[in-house]
């Protein structure tokens, strides 16, 4: 499963993200938020529970965006919204799908000078942090250390000092 994935310390708050949304919806679906110098991206998270859908009382509300034609612009969706990702905006709410109807993929992923903004599979990234967990577990993440007597020593001494002292 693919999302929208975003390195909030590689954005530096230039809005082209935003500038490039709008330019395609005609209203951003993607918002940036400046907190103590640093920028942080808002979009849909595209839930699996989704509070927006279970509380959309017309059933406008997918996963994949907002149906126009149901929506009423009540904003119950946007009050349920854990993340603040949906607006309400010329009688619709607009909530980011992804850019699902371009062939060209995302544009704020396309926008994006400093690629804060990528589009990856979760199943990949997942795989990559265990690795490199299970690296940093083994001890791999750090430069070899130096062989010879001073190495054995010292490896034998913490081998029998106690786990954890009462």
């Amino acid at each position: 499963m693919e999302k929208l994935l975003v390195d909030n310390e590689l954005c530096d708050g230039c809005l082209d993200c935003e500038k490039a949304c709008e330019g395609v919806h005609g209203v951003p679906r993607i918002t940036i938020h400046e907190l103590d110098g640093s920028y942080f991206p808002i979009r849909c998270q595209q839930c699996e529970d989704a509070p927006c859908e279970i509380i959309c009382p017309t059933g406008a509300m997918t996963n994949l965006g907002v149906d126009v034609t149901k929506c009423i612009a009540c904003g119950f969706c946007a009050m349920a919204c854990p993340f603040g990702a949906i607006s309400i905006q010329y009688s619709n709410a607009h909530k980011c799908n992804h850019c699902a109807e371009r062939e060209e993929g995302p544009a704020c992923v396309k926008a994006c000078s400093k690629r804060a903004i990528c589009v990856q599979d979760v199943d990949v990234v997942i795989k990559r942090k265990q690795k490199e967990h299970i690296e940093k577990m083994l001890g791999l993440d750090k430069p070899a250390k130096k062989k010879g007597l001073l190495g054995v020593i010292t490896t034998d001494t913490r081998a029998k000092k106690p786990l954890y002292e009462d």
